[in-house]
């Protein structure tokens, strides 16, 4: 049986390594503290829920739902980005509904990228962008972003014959793993760098809600008006602890959400119209849960960080998002994945190695604060054991 060139990049995952090695320590018996995934563990708004528990019981929502039929969820989702952004949003054609944003990541390269396109992606970044690349037998061009820069990349860097067979930059900011935000002064240099090299620019924005300071974080659609060469890509799943939901959408240049619309077209129908029904009462109604999610989480950043630097390892204090990323101590600075690795089996404390989201994160772990600031504070305590 032969299978497709293209799934050989899809084979190679870090995380799956961990995975294994999570199975191995709990086999072992060891109590697993698991700080390798960013899913969040707070509970979604009760609105929400009855929401999508009055559609249960409603038999015109069991059926199959088209497009037009998504129209209440898509007027939601624009308004919400005009109260936020003051962008001008047609519900009709520059809206997408999504089943989760990386939906949206791994099928837009379907719609842009030829056999042998590039696509400049960041590095350290998250994996599914790459993935959709590699679905669309493209080739990536890693844009290395350092602390040095704040973790933005050197446009001018991309070496000109990369550029001349480029068709997409994808940004995520904030980022993740790094955290970091991107002023909107970046943000149009890259909508004038993608302009100028005829350039799709896609933004994955889970986290612009999690903002632990008065900084509202841009939008791209901020520095692009005019949605010239601009698609955003928001989920429930932060801003709202709706992961398990699979709900997001695109929002951006009319072209490109029609292209997107004719891939999705040809993968699945939109999700059930109960999850849309709960995404419309997130987006319209009472914003208190993200208000009570962004103090969690501002709260865990600093019990962690604090503990941290109390056993040596010290760490900056990240502004945005549910993640510490982290520098490795000697002797484990070349090596995230054995460090990772050693660690659940040593201490059942489960972490993400830098090397799985792409080179230039080779040299970092990143933790994810999914837990109560005591089971924080046990992990660093194993921690500095394992140390």
């Amino acid at each position: 049986m032969q299978f497709a060139t293209r799934l050989e990049p899809l084979q190679v995952n870090v995380f799956a390594d961990m995975d294994r090695a999570k199975t191995k320590a709990k086999a072992a018996g060891r109590d697993v503290i698991d700080l390798s995934l960013g899913s969040s563990d707070l509970p979604t708004q009760p609105h929400v829920l009855e929401e999508i528990e009055r559609s249960l019981h409603d038999p015109s929502t069991h059926g199959y739902l088209l497009f037009h039929g998504t129209q209440a969820f898509r007027q939601a989702a624009a308004n919400w980005y005009t109260q936020k952004f003051g962008a001008a949003i047609d519900p009709e054609t520059e809206v997408l509904p999504l089943i989760g944003s990386q939906e949206g990541t791994a099928h837009l390269p379907l719609a842009i990228l030829n056999p042998g396109d590039f696509a400049l992606l960041l590095d350290p970044g998250y994996p599914s962008h790459a993935g959709g690349v590699h679905l669309a037998s493209g080739q990536i061009y890693p844009m290395p972003i350092t602390a040095e820069n704040g973790f933005l990349p050197v446009l001018q860097n991309i070496p000109p014959h990369v550029l001349a067979q480029s068709r997409m930059m994808v940004l995520s900011y904030p980022h993740n793993p790094t955290t970091a935000i991107a002023p909107l002064s970046f943000f149009k240099e890259a909508v004038a760098f993608c302009q100028h090299h005829d350039l799709v620019l896609v933004h994955d924005f889970p986290y612009v809600d999690l903002v632990f300071s008065e900084t509202i974080v841009p939008s791209i659609l901020q520095a692009d008006p005019d949605k010239s060469v601009s698609i955003e890509f928001f989920t429930l799943s932060k801003s709202y602890n709706m992961g398990g939901f699979r709900v997001g959408y695109a929002i951006g240049n009319a072209k490109l959400i029609r292209a997107l619309r004719y891939v999705k077209a040809a993968v699945d129908f939109n999700q059930y119209q109960g999850i849309l029904n709960g995404a419309i009462a997130a987006l319209t109604g009472s914003q208190t849960g993200t208000q009570e999610a962004i103090a969690t989480f501002r709260q865990r950043r600093d019990v962690f960080v604090g503990a941290l630097d109390r056993i040596g390892w010290k760490v900056p204090t990240p502004q945005t998002a549910l993640y510490v990323w982290a520098k490795l101590p000697k002797p484990w600075s070349a090596n995230s994945i054995k460090f990772c690795i050693d660690l659940v089996e040593a201490t059942g404390v489960a972490v993400s190695p830098g090397a799985g989201f792409g080179k230039s994160g080779e040299g970092y772990v990143r933790f994810a604060l999914v837990h109560p600031s005591e089971i924080l504070e046990t992990a660093v305590d194993r921690m500095a054991q394992f140390l």
